[in-house]
This record gives structure tokens, sequence and C-alpha cells, in this order.
């Protein structure tokens, strides 16, 4: 059995419903079942009826009209959830089977709504709040709410834009804190995602308006969470439907709102924005745009991540190629991955920009990739090199290059490889190149990889003091090195950017130790303990602090190791 009724949703009488039994007349005048008391809506101004082809609804010669769908009708036949609009007042049809219980009567179905008190909660579906922004304006409103409501989709539009052009994940979450903040009255704000692997929340992202901690509450973050809800509350300390309110009380927290991440039907995490203070600082329009700005930022998200994790992948393969050649080369081991970062600093120093610095990381790790092609016998030679081995060692530049060249990707990184053996005063192979014809990459290179020669042990001889190292890449200005890049790593020498590369600078320290990968020297972290994990400096591989013997050493932590990090502080 079908139940039939008209929902008022907006405007006089909002909240209302009305059961269909045959007509109800809609109106001004009181004799209707459906008052509407608005001077926009005339006295018997139309009847929704109940026929045997169906429920009708027909104007009554009304002087502002009956709308349906934002259409005006003379005489329409009602589908499930037509929307009516007869002046201020937006009305729902709706249709349902009516509920019959086992004796085989109806069951009436009582609709309560309740009042809400002032400072409460409201939440609801975040997936579909965001849509009230763009309801088209009714023709009775006056140009200032319209005005409002242009401005705000200007802001949202704009917002979008921003947010939507924003490909790297760490400055994504800078630009959509950045616009959250443009279009709302928040003091602090907070981004959290889920942790891929784990589940766990993981703070990405914080803005402190007064400088300090931001303390979130759980129990908002919670329900965002689990709920997919967009959340406010005008008064958090006295809010009952928040379970703890101690960090509220502590931090002053007043006003809070948070809105989840989506992206489809995941929810990637949430963003939370609170005021200190202030009571009743957010309105449900600002929830209307926190809500909106968070669509378009889920997708964002989404798409940043795909982009990391792709990026990532990049580049762990070229990280198993150079291991490839460190795991031949074992007396250099490590070698790749200080030159990388001696590189790095320099090009830091020399003001290049962060895309350009990413390209140096990635050429410096397959800098040496012709390496493969070098017989085990050169290679692992301890001593000095036969001219014979030498002419088959100065074939790596070319066989590197050879390798990269078919791979659009890695086309940039092609002059590292290439030209890091080249001399400044074009006595360098493999093509003797002199001066600027050298491209910068390889004059760069040049600089770093022979500083990482002269100041780190081999099985033949002991590595040089750094002070002397420098002292020799000085002398060799104009002559094996560029000058400006000399003068790039002695600058980035005395602010103190090398030190912790240096394969043995650590050594003297008690509690230092050597990484099992690559053989740089660590000071372990300060209150550490026995069996804590931290990354290598150098090559960034996860190490963990073993005693036996009375003595510390790092033991590499593999991927099905568990992973105890250190953290400085035991109370995080």
């Amino acid at each position: 059995m079908k139940r039939e009724r008209i929902v008022v949703t907006h405007g006089p009488g909002q909240g209302e419903e009305f059961e269909l039994i045959g007509s109800l007349s809609i109106g001004r005048s009181p004799e209707n079942r459906l008052q509407l008391n608005d001077l926009q809506v005339s006295r018997k101004h139309a009847v929704i009826q109940q026929t045997p082809n169906g429920t009708i609804i027909r104007d009554l010669g009304s002087g502002n009209g009956t709308y349906v769908d934002n259409r005006r009708i003379l005489e329409y036949r009602l589908t499930p959830q037509d929307i009516i609009r007869i002046g201020p007042a937006e009305l729902r049809y709706e249709v349902a089977e009516k509920d019959v219980d086992p004796r085989g009567r109806d069951t009436a179905i009582r609709f309560q709504h309740d009042e809400v008190r002032s400072g409460a909660l409201h939440a609801q579906a975040a997936e579909n709040l965001h849509k009230t922004l763009f309801e088209a304006p009714r023709e009775s409103e006056d140009t200032l709410p319209i005005r409002r409501m242009q401005k705000r989709l200007a802001a949202i539009y704009e917002a979008n834009q921003i947010i939507s052009s924003e490909r790297d994940l760490k400055r994504l979450f800078a630009r959509v804190m950045e616009q959250v903040l443009s279009l709302v009255p928040a003091h602090n704000g907070v981004i959290l995602l889920k942790d891929d692997r784990t589940g766990e929340i993981v703070t990405e992202y914080v803005h402190s308006g007064e400088g300090g901690p931001v303390v979130v509450s759980t129990t908002i973050v919670s329900r965002a969470l689990e709920r997919a809800e967009a959340v406010l509350t005008h008064n958090a300390a006295n809010d009952d439907r928040f379970e703890s309110g101690a960090s509220i009380i502590a931090q002053n927290i007043a006003s809070a709102m948070c809105v989840p991440l989506m992206h489809q039907h995941e929810t990637l995490g949430v963003i939370y924005v609170d005021t200190r203070g202030a009571r009743n600082a957010f309105a449900d329009s600002d929830l209307q745009l926190l809500s909106a700005l968070a669509a378009p930022a889920g997708i964002a998200i989404k798409n940043a991540q795909y982009v990391a994790r792709v990026e990532r992948a990049y580049q762990d393969t070229l990280v198993v190629l150079a291991n490839a050649i460190e795991l031949r080369d074992h007396y250099t081991v490590g070698h790749t991955w200080r030159v990388t970062n001696f590189a790095a600093e320099m090009a830091r120093t020399l003001g290049w920009d962060e895309e350009r610095l990413r390209v140096c990381q990635m050429g410096g790790v397959l800098h040496d990739i012709g390496k493969i092609a070098v017989p085990d016998a050169v290679l692992r030679k301890p001593g000095g090199l036969a001219e014979d081995e030498f002419a088959q060692m100065k074939v790596h530049p070319e066989r590197g290059a050879r390798l990269m060249q078919d791979v659009e990707s890695l086309a940039p990184l092609i002059p590292y490889a290439l030209y890091h053996h080249e001399r400044y005063d074009g006595n360098g192979y493999p093509f003797g190149l002199a001066g600027e014809n050298i491209p910068l990459e390889g004059r760069l290179l040049a600089v770093a990889d022979t500083f990482d020669a002269m100041t780190s042990n081999r099985p033949y001889r002991k590595g040089l003091d750094p002070e002397i190292a420098l002292a020799e890449l000085e002398r060799g200005k104009n002559t094996q090195f560029d000058p400006a890049c000399v003068d790039a790593l002695l600058t980035a020498y005395r602010e103190g950017r090398i030190d912790r590369i240096l394969q043995e600078y650590f050594k003297k320290e008690e509690k230092s130790i050597a990484c099992p990968f690559c053989s740089t020297y660590l000071p372990t972290p300060s209150g550490a303990k026995v069996g804590d994990a931290f990354s290598c400096s150098v090559c960034h591989r996860r190490i963990r602090l073993c005693f036996r013997n009375d003595a510390y050493f790092g033991e590499l932590l593999t991927v099905n190791d568990r992973d105890a990090s250190f953290s400085p502080n035991p109370e995080e």
C-alpha cells in the first residue's frame, strides 16, 4: 500500500508534514489545510489532488505562480521527490510503502522534529552538504543574499582552481589550509590523514594562529572519520555530545568544525579548524564552505598521493640500479649516496630550484651506473690501475649514458653520468671538454665526486681530513675544477651542511655507529636506547641500534623487520 505526503522543507511551516488523503489545499487563508502565511502566497493558491491517473497539483489562478522543479505550472502530475515552490515555501512530494502490523491494521508513523538547543552539535552527511551552496536563488529574495551567494561561489571556484593545480603533496596541504583559513574565521587548522599501511591517523599539516601547540578534540575527529559527517559545535566545552571535554576546556576551544576528506566512498582523513575563546564563531554557512573545500581537496590529495607513489616507485627503481653498483664495488660502498648529498648541498648554494634539485639528486644516484659494464677484476682492484685497466674504467660514463638514452624520463640525468670525469682544463674524459663547454651538472658532480674520493677510506689508504681535501680542491680551481662549484662546496662546508655526510665525521663520538649499508659514521640520537631505529643521514636506510661485546653497532632493517622508530619524546 502507498502512503503519500507533502513535507515543508523551507519557509513558513518548515518541518511540517501532511498526509495526502483525497486533496490538500494550499494558500494564505486559514481555511486551507496547509496555510502559508506570506504575502507572496494567494489566499487560495493551489490544490494537490489524488486522481485515478495520479496525484495532480493545480494552480488556482495565483498572482505569483506555482513552481515544480523551477518551472511554472498550471497543472502537473507529481512524481516522488518533486520540489514544489509556492512563494517563500518549498514542499517535497514523497511516496512510501505503508507499514502494516501483524493484525492487519495500518501502523501510524510519527515524525518527530526536535528543537536543538543553541550550542549543540550539528552533523550531516558531508557528501551532500556542499550542494546547498549551489541552490538557485528564489525569485522572491532580494539581491543581498544573491550577492553573498555569488561571492561564496566565486571564492569556492578560486580555491578549487588553486587546490586542483597543485601536484606536490606537501605543498598541497599548505594550499588547502591557506584557502580554508581565507574563507572561514578560524584560529587553528589541522589536516589529518589515514596512513595507507597502518590505518593510523597521521598529522600532515598544522596551522597555529597563536604560535603554540594545537590540541585537537579526538571525539570531533572520530565522528567525522567514522561517520563521514561534517561536524560543527558552537560551544565545545559545554557540548554534552562530546564524551571528553578536558582537552577542549584546557585549550579554551569555543567553536570547532571538522569535515571528512573523501575520495569516492573512501574517507582519506579530515580537515579540522577551531577558534579559541569565541563562542558561536562559525555559522552553518561556514560548515558548508568547509565541506565544499574538502570535496576538491580530497580528490586533489588522492591524485597527489598517486603521483607521489609513482614518483617513489620511479626513485626506488633508480636506487635498485645504484645498489647493483654498490654491491659490486664494495671498496667504495656509500660513495653514491655521499656524492649525491654533497652535490645537492652545492646545488642549494648555487640557488637551484626544487625541481632542479630533485633531478640533481637522481642524477647523483645514477652517476656511476655505467660501472655495471666494468669487469670485476678492474672494479674491485684494491690498488692503482694499469693503463689498460684504466682504459676499461674510462668507458663507464658513456656506458651509463647509453643505458639511459632510450628512457625519456632519465634523459635529464644523462649529463651527471656522462660528464662527471671531464676536467675544467680539458684534460678529462670521455670527450676532453673544457670550461663551460662541460655541462654544469658534470662540473658540479666532478667536485662532489673528487671530494668524497679524497675524504673516504679505501683498503689501500686512509681518507684525508676534510680541511686538507678542501685545500686540494681550491688548488685545483680553473685546472681540474670549475671555481664556482668549488666555492659552492666550501660555502656549504663552512655553513655546517657537509659534516654529517662525511664518512667518518662522527667516528670519535662514544656512541657513534657505522651505517651497515654505506659505512658512514652516525651519532646515535640523544636518548636512544638499544633496539630503537633511526635513519642514516646519507643513504636514508633504517638502522636498529644494537649493543654487544661492550660496543654499539648498527643493524640494517629489512622491510619485514619491526621498526620501533626512535622518538625524542617518549610521551609522543
